[in-house]
C-alpha cells in the first residue's frame, strides 16, 4: 500500500507542528473535524482559522517609511528634496516620517498567500468562498509577488511569534505552487508524493518529538568520525562525513536513530519482503565507528525507523555486540496512538542491552 495515498490528513498536520516544535499554536487551530484529503483544504483552514485568530486579538502593525509633499512640517524635512523640485514657491516642504501601519511584510505574505489558494483548481468552495471573504477583510494590506527570499526577510518577536507558524504554512504553499498557463489559476503540487520532501519532514519530526516529549534526555544530531587512520593528509581529507539523524543520550545509555522513508517500508526480493539491505550497512557503520568514542557509546542501540500504513514491524538483532531494533510508526493510526508507540519504542531502545 503506498503510504503517501493514506495518512490521514490531520496526522499530516500534528507531523508539520511537531516538525516546526509548534504544538502550542496547533492548539489554535481545530482540523479534528476536516474530512477531505486534499493539502489546499488544510492549508487553507488553517490560514483561515489562524487569520481569525489574529483579527480577533489585532493584526501586527509596524512602523513604515512613508515620504510625502505637505504644507505642514511632519517628521523630517528634507531640505535638498525641497529645493531641487522647488516646493517652496507652492508653499510646500518634502517630509519623511514613520507611521505605524498593517501594511508590513508577514501580512502582505499572508494575504498573497491566501489570493494563491484561492486560484488554485482543487480547493473546497466553501473554504474558497472562505478565502475570499476574508481576502477583502485585509484590504488595508498590499499584495506582494511571493519569493524566497521574503520568507527570509521576516522578523519576529514574541510578541508576535504566533506569525511563525502562519508563515511556515505560507511558505510550504509557496514551495509546492504550479502555476497554471490560464490566468488566476494554479495547481499545488501533492508533496505528500515526493519522497525528499516527506523524508525530510518524518526525520524532523522523529528529533523534535522525542526532544518535545522526552526532556529528560539529549536529543540531537551527531557527528560521528571514522574510526580509521589516515596515512596521508591528502588521503584523511577524502574521508565522507558521518552524521546521525537523531541521537538520544543518557548517563548510561544511548540510542542513535537513522529514520528513513519509503513508500514502502521493506523492500522485495522475489516475492519476500526485506530490510533494506544499504540501510543496514549505514546504521553498521554508525555503531561499529561509534565504538571509538570509549564511552556509552560502545554499547549503544541502533534504531531503524519507518513509516508505515499497514503492516508493521517489530524485529530485533545483536550487532557486533550491540542491539538493533527496526521499527515501523503506523501513520493511518489515532494520533494518540502514534503519540503511545514513538515512546514505547523510545524506551525500550534507551534500555540497556542486557535488559533488552
Amino acid at each position: 500500500m503506498n503510504i503517501a495515498t493514506t495518512i490521514p490528513i490531520q496526522n499530516i498536520y500534528y507531523l508539520l507542528c511537531y516538525a516546526w516544535n509548534k504544538l502550542d499554536e496547533r492548539d489554535v487551530v481545530n482540523v479534528s473535524g476536516i474530512d477531505t484529503t486534499n493539502l489546499v483544504d488544510l492549508f487553507s483552514k488553517v490560514l483561515l482559522g489562524g487569520m481569525n485568530h489574529l483579527l480577533k486579538r489585532g493584526l501586527d502593525r509596524g512602523y513604515l517609511l512613508f515620504s510625502e509633499d505637505t504644507c505642514a512640517l511632519k517628521g523630517k524635512f528634507s531640505f535638498n528634496h525641497t529645493i531641487k523640485r522647488n516646493l517652496l514657491i507652492k508653499a510646500q516642504v518634502h517630509c519623511e516620517y514613520d507611521e505605524l501601519s498593517h501594511n508590513i511584510l508577514h501580512n502582505r505574505i499572508i494575504k498573497s498567500t491566501i489570493w494563491e489558494l484561492i486560484c488554485i483548481e482543487a480547493i473546497d468552495k466553501t473554504l474558497k468562498n472562505e478565502l475570499i471573504g476574508l481576502y477583502r477583510r485585509l484590504h488595508e494590506i498590499d499584495g506582494i509577488k511571493l519569493t524566497g527570499v521574503l520568507f527570509n526577510r521576516v522578523q519576529l518577536h514574541q510578541n508576535n511569534s504566533f506569525y511563525d507558524f502562519l508563515l511556515k504554512i505560507c511558505e510550504l504553499v509557496y514551495d509546492n505552487l504550479l502555476v497554471s498557463e490560464e490566468p488566476g489559476k494554479s495547481k499545488f503540487r501533492d508533496f505528500l508524493r515526493d519522497e525528499r520532501q516527506m523524508a525530510g519532514l518524518f526525520e524532523e519530526f522523529i528529533r523534535k518529538f522525542y526532544i518535545i516529549e522526552a526532556p529528560y534526555y539529549h536529543v540531537g544530531r551527531e557527528d560521528i568520525s571514522w574510526n580509521v587512520t589516515a596515512l596521508d593528509e591528502i588521503s584523511g581529507s577524502y574521508l565522507p562525513k558521518m552524521t546521525t539523524d537523531i541521537s538520544i543520550k543518557s548517563n548510561t545509555t544511548k540510542m542513535i536513530i537513522d529514520a528513513k522513508y519509503y513508500k514502502e517500508a521493506l523492500a522485495e526480493y522475489y516475492d519476500q519482503e526485506k530490510i533494506h539491505s544499504q540501510n543496514l550497512y549505514q546504521i553498521f557503520a554508525y555503531l561499529k565507528n561509534i565504538e571509538a568514542k570509549n564511552d556509552i557509546s560502545g554499547q549503544c542501540t541502533g534504531l531503524l525507523l519507518y513509516p508505515t500504513v499497514s503492516n508493521e514491524v517489530n524485529l530485533n538483532y545483536m550487532m557486533s555486540g550491540h542491539k538493533l531494533m527496526i521499527r515501523t510508526i503506523n501513520l493511518n493510526k489515532p494520533w494518540q496512538q502514534i503519540h503511545k508507540s514513538m515512546l514505547e519504542i523510545l524506551n525500550t531502545g534507551m534500555q540497556n542491552v542486557g535488559t533488552a
